[in-house]
């Protein structure tokens, strides 16, 4: 049997996730830079995530968070193009929410921004986007795992509110 990609803390939340999708008949969609699809992995990866897991956008290189994602000109490890990549989201991929990441995941700064520089997004279906700055320790896989729970938390929080 293989090792789960995932980790236990990220399937708790990915577990809870589905929970509340399931029980509110919702959709989730995601867009995401620094983690490379990790974040699409933890869900996709849940019993029955293609009932509510919408899907994902791996936008990595600024071209593409400015051009499909609708990220401002300019840098992007910003609170702007996480907001802008979950709206994109929400609307691209027709969901209830989304969750959106940008940062540095390291080991060196990008943009002036340090490593560990993470700035997430989540959007309900014609809200605007709630935004959080987050700074995580750690070397380069350990900034995106916490970023990817991060996000996870983030998400069950917004669909929590409402």
């Amino acid at each position: 049997m293989a090792e789960s990609v995932v980790s236990e803390p990220a399937d708790h939340l990915v577990q809870e996730l589905a929970r509340l999708a399931q029980a509110r008949g919702l959709t989730v969609a995601t867009a995401e830079s620094l983690n490379g699809g990790q974040l699409a992995v933890a869900i996709s990866a849940c019993d029955d995530s293609s009932e509510w897991y919408r899907g994902g956008i791996v936008a990595y290189q600024p071209a593409t968070k400015h051009g499909l994602l609708a990220a401002p000109p300019g840098p992007v490890v910003t609170a702007p193009t996480a907001a802008a990549m979950a709206r994109s989201a929400v609307q691209l991929l027709e969901a209830d929410y989304a969750v959106a990441l940008t940062g540095v995941g390291g080991p060196g700064p990008e943009e002036g921004q340090p490593a560990g520089t993470v700035y997430l997004a989540t959007c309900a279906a014609g809200e605007e986007p709630d935004v959080v700055h987050r700074k995580f320790e750690g070397n380069p896989m350990e900034v995106l795992e916490r970023s990817v729970l991060a996000a996870l938390q983030e998400l069950v929080d917004r669909i929590t509110r409402g």
